[in-house]
């Protein structure tokens, strides 16, 4: 059989020949035994495809037992097992998916990139997003001798792209909502544009009638948002609980099941492409097209609020004053 690998020498250093491609690539020795040893490991790998892993599997386990038995299960498992509460369920509830059978009980080492590339195949979002995840979970830990997929080699995932409510619609659901609490509920999302979990979870201490002020802590990034008690929010907290939670119903519910409510309501009136989400990107936008300066978003919204991103760097429309009326009211 004729051999595939020669060796070389060129200078001190010994160089190994693939007699298929014609690839010379030097073998970082000046040791011909050491030479001979690693040409002679290639020539084994060529001819036996399993050998490669063996011997992987071999150098592995005598640096970490597990890492030839662990399984994609187990990093799920160390995932779902860190961050907030709210962060495991949703971690959890992911792990669920389908999508991600191909994989579960499959060792690491024995992984390869034709098996993230036929999981990459769907088209939902959460599977790349969370694939991405326990791949750079695994890495992190150790657990991964190296990547799976090249970071260029992940297929770009199409996002929908998500919009502000519009007055309009604010005003339609409005009407055909018959539960007092929800419709103050959405009432006070469209005036301050909080997540509907911040939202849910007010109480009457978050009020300061003296000083006019609503303030929360934000539960995804623990930062804390103030917002001047304006007379539209002023009317609305007029007809809230004078003690306890805002929202005494609302707050007792999941986001999922606030989230179904406003979609069937959103469904029965033919309003699409909206959520609860989407009063922060409402707020946003509106801030923007009165000229509100983005640190005053951000401070309504959270610094990290994508919502204030979004708006000011493309997605609301700005009507500028001329000169001389911006210089009236200036002098006024």
């Amino acid at each position: 059989m004729k051999q595939r690998f020669w060796l070389f020498k060129r200078g001190s250093t010994f160089y190994c020949q693939d007699s298929e491609t014609g690839e010379q690539k030097s073998l970082c020795t000046k040791d011909r035994a050491e030479a001979l040893r690693l040409i002679d490991m290639k020539r084994q790998s060529a001819e036996t495809p399993g050998f490669s892993r063996f011997l992987l599997k071999a150098c592995l386990s005598t640096q970490d037992a597990h890492l030839v038995t662990r399984t994609w299960q187990m990093v799920m498992d160390q995932m779902t097992a860190h961050g907030k509460e709210s962060t495991k369920v949703r971690c959890k509830r992911a792990m669920l998916a389908k999508g991600f059978n191909r994989i579960r009980n499959k060792k690491l080492i024995e992984t390869t990139s034709d098996d993230f590339l036929a999981i990459l195949v769907s088209p939902s979002v959460s599977i790349h997003h969370y694939l991405k995840r326990l791949h750079n979970l695994a890495l992190g830990l150790g657990w991964l001798a190296f990547p799976v997929l090249a970071p260029r080699m992940w297929p770009d995932v199409a996002v929908k792209e998500k919009r502000a409510i519009t007055l309009a619609e604010h005003q339609m659901i409005l009407a055909a909502e018959r539960n007092p609490e929800r419709r103050l509920f959405y009432q006070l999302l469209w005036e301050i544009g909080a997540a509907q979990s911040d939202a849910a979870e007010l109480n009457t201490n978050c009020v300061d009638w003296q000083t006019k002020t609503l303030s929360f802590q934000r539960k995804k990034t623990g930062s804390w948002s103030y917002l001047t008690i304006g007379k539209a929010l002023a009317s609305i907290l007029e007809q809230l609980p004078k003690s306890g939670a805002l929202f005494p119903s609302i707050s007792l519910r999941s986001a999922n099941d606030r989230a179904a409510e406003f979609y069937r309501r959103c469904k029965l009136l033919h309003i699409k492409g909206v959520s609860l989400h989407s009063y922060r990107y409402s707020m946003a936008e509106r801030a923007k097209a009165v000229g509100m300066p983005e640190r005053f978003a951000m401070e309504m919204l959270g610094h990290n609020s994508k919502a204030v991103h979004r708006a000011y760097s493309k997605g609301a429309r700005v009507n500028l004053p001329s000169l001389e009326e911006y210089m009236a009211t200036k002098v006024a």
